[in-house]
């Protein structure tokens, strides 16, 4: 299972959003390239990159300093926030992104979600993130109407070939993931689901691991020492 180190930007610098509340921020850098090449050091295989300026406006506004994260490590980054269309993708994808998340426009139109996976395979994902089980959108400020299995279970069949779940509530929360309602994702597709919200100990990523999760997106429990990822590497290897 990957440990996928999350850098979250805010005005250009490296924050944290308790609950994805942009009032209840803690800023950890104001160099995330820094951050970037801090968790390369310390073995990230992969790197998750979200413009939380752009999850509100709908477009990039953090892809300067996107860019240089892409083109300043060597680890593969997936890229979220704010992709609400097809060029958008196209354009992430041509300048290094690995993957390219969509959250909100999958939900508007899933259509654009199963186009953009026609296209580009494997480099897509989508995110599922919810609260208590419903589907949220716009920088996590709107609740729709959608159960998150059974979206899963719709783009699935269409053909998105990867998940990200987030449980909003336990999101930087340290309280431990959403157990239950990762293991029903888990079981309500084939695709591979990465999981984010709650990670609070190396304990918490074993669990995950049994779960069947492909990886688990970590945050506030890697910048405040909770989580070293090292150790935590050396742990996930030694599981059967």
């Amino acid at each position: 299972m990957e440990v996928i180190p999350a850098i979250d930007l805010r005005g250009g610098r490296c924050v944290r959003l308790t609950q994805g509340d942009y009032d209840r921020e803690t800023v950890f850098s104001d160099d995330p390239v820094e951050m970037a090449r801090r968790w390369e050091a310390q073995g990230a295989t992969r790197i998750h990159v979200v413009d939380l300026n752009g999850a509100r406006k709908g477009q990039s506004i953090n892809g300067e300093v996107v860019r240089k994260i892409i083109e300043a490590v060597e680890p593969p980054v997936q890229v979220a926030g704010g992709v609400r269309t097809l060029d958008a993708v196209q354009t992430w994808l041509d300048l290094g992104a690995d993957r390219v998340i969509l959250g909100t426009a999958a939900v508007r139109d899933p259509e654009l979600a199963a186009e953009a996976a026609r296209r580009h395979g494997e480099r897509i994902v989508v995110s599922i993130d919810a609260r208590g089980g419903v589907v949220a959108v716009e920088g996590w400020r709107e609740e729709t109407k959608l159960d998150a299995e059974s979206f899963l279970q719709t783009l699935s069949a269409l053909g998105v070939p990867r998940f990200v779940y987030t449980d909003i509530n336990r999101d930087a929360m340290l309280d431990s993931p959403n157990y239950e309602m990762v293991e029903k994702m888990v079981g309500a597709t084939e695709r591979p689901i990465i999981a984010a919200g709650g990670v609070a100990d190396v304990e918490n990523l074993v669990r995950l691991a049994e779960l069947g999760v492909e990886g688990a997106i970590v945050g506030l429990a890697l910048y405040d020492g909770r989580v070293q990822l090292p150790e935590a590497l050396r742990r996930l290897e030694l599981l059967p």
